[in-house]
Order: C-alpha cells, then structure tokens, then sequence
C-alpha cells in the first residue's frame, strides 16, 4: 500500500492548546503522515469542521480519512486498542 492510498488524517487544532500537542506527538510517534490545521483564527471554518464532526467544538478534532474519531483521548484510546494502526493503514 502505498502513502497516496493509506487515510488522510486531519487534525484541526489550536495553537495553546495542550491536548493538540499531546494529539501531534501520538502521529508523529505510530508514523502517521497528517495535515495539521489551525482554528485559531478562522472561526468559520471552525464552524464547519464542528458541524461536520457532529458538533464537537473542541480541539482537536481528528478525522482519519472521512471519519470523525475525536478528540486526543479518543486518538489515545484507538492507539492502545490497536485500531488506530489499522485504520491508519486502511484496514478500517
């Protein structure tokens, strides 16, 4: 499988925001390619992504491909199932 293939991972974040860095480290640490967004200073498109994420508003919001996983305690829980592996590679 190559890296065009495997789910894109979003992490909508902010910039103070303990739990955002606490989410930045568990995906650099199981090796996961992620694009990071900031809502500090779009409060629109933070409106969106919460209505999208079923009105979640707080940070981060995690997507691994089209799906809404949560917040960095739902990341968290995902690792040490070992479910976020394999949703990482695509087996979800």
């Amino acid at each position: 499988m190559t890296a065009d293939d495997r789910p894109r991972v979003r992490l909508y974040s902010s910039e103070f925001c303990s739990f955002c860095f606490a989410a930045r480290r568990l995906l650099e640490e199981v090796g996961a390619d992620y694009e990071e967004i900031a809502l500090d200073d779009d409060p629109e498109l933070h409106r969106s992504i919460a209505e999208a994420a079923g009105s979640w508003s707080t940070v981060p919001m995690i997507f691994i491909g089209d799906e809404f996983v949560g917040g960095f305690a739902e990341l968290l829980a995902l690792h040490r199932s070992g479910r976020l592996a394999e949703m990482l590679e695509g087996a979800a």
